[in-house]
């Protein structure tokens, strides 16, 4: 997948006005950091206190089924959310760390209201000005595990990133991406050093890098 196609996967917004004293406040997380090939996603959601999601849960400890329920809940439910990432060119030009920040920012812009403050899963936040106008953010370490909207995002960039990679694996059957998406399981590095790497792999990574 190429740039052109990937600065905003889908956003809904349900939000006329503030839903709360100081505005909307949206959960951030990514997903996609570690592996070898393929996109780091990054999801915006608000969710709306007047229909909670019972199940919420960092997605890395819920099984795929559970997951897509949930996904589909939060689509929803959600007064707003959106998916956004930035592709394995992107993450070659700037660094993983760079680039999951500016997936992030391209999520949070694409949100279809500008929120009041955002709550960042780890101990880093994106840049959060935007065009002259900053709002306030808060870095929450394990907060996919503790804040409901930080889990609703884990959740949707997970599945989102997941159903890419299975995609994926159509163009590229040779890698067994819809297994392990994209990443460097065994059975990935031995199909990267029969065949070298394709256009979706991350050409800065190591282990990607030492094929070439």
């Amino acid at each position: 997948m190429r740039q052109s196609q990937l600065s905003q996967l889908s956003q809904s917004s349900k939000l006329s006005q503030s839903s709360g004293p100081g505005g909307p406040v949206a959960g951030i997380d990514e997903a996609g950091r570690g592996p070898l090939a393929g996109p780091v996603v990054a999801a915006a959601v608000i969710l709306d206190p007047a229909a909670p999601i019972a199940g919420l849960a960092d997605s890395k400890v819920l099984g795929e089924r559970r997951r897509n329920a949930l996904a589909a809940e939060i689509r929803k439910s959600a007064l707003a959310w959106a998916v956004a990432w930035a592709d394995p060119k992107e993450i070659d030009t700037l660094n993983i760390l760079a680039a999951t920040m500016l997936a992030m920012r391209r999520a949070i812009l694409s949100l279809g209201v500008f929120p009041a403050g955002v709550r960042v899963d780890g101990n880093r936040l994106p840049g959060l000005g935007f065009g002259g106008r900053s709002i306030p953010g808060e870095a929450v370490v394990r907060g996919d595990a503790r804040v409901a909207a930080i889990s609703a995002a884990s959740i949707l960039a997970k599945t989102t990133r997941d159903r890419m990679m299975v995609e994926m694996d159509s163009l590229y059957p040779q890698y067994g991406f819809a297994r392990h998406k994209g990443y460097g399981t065994a059975v990935h590095r031995e199909r990267l050093r029969r065949h070298g790497p394709c256009r979706e792999h991350r050409l800065s990574f190591a282990p990607v890098r030492e094929t070439l």
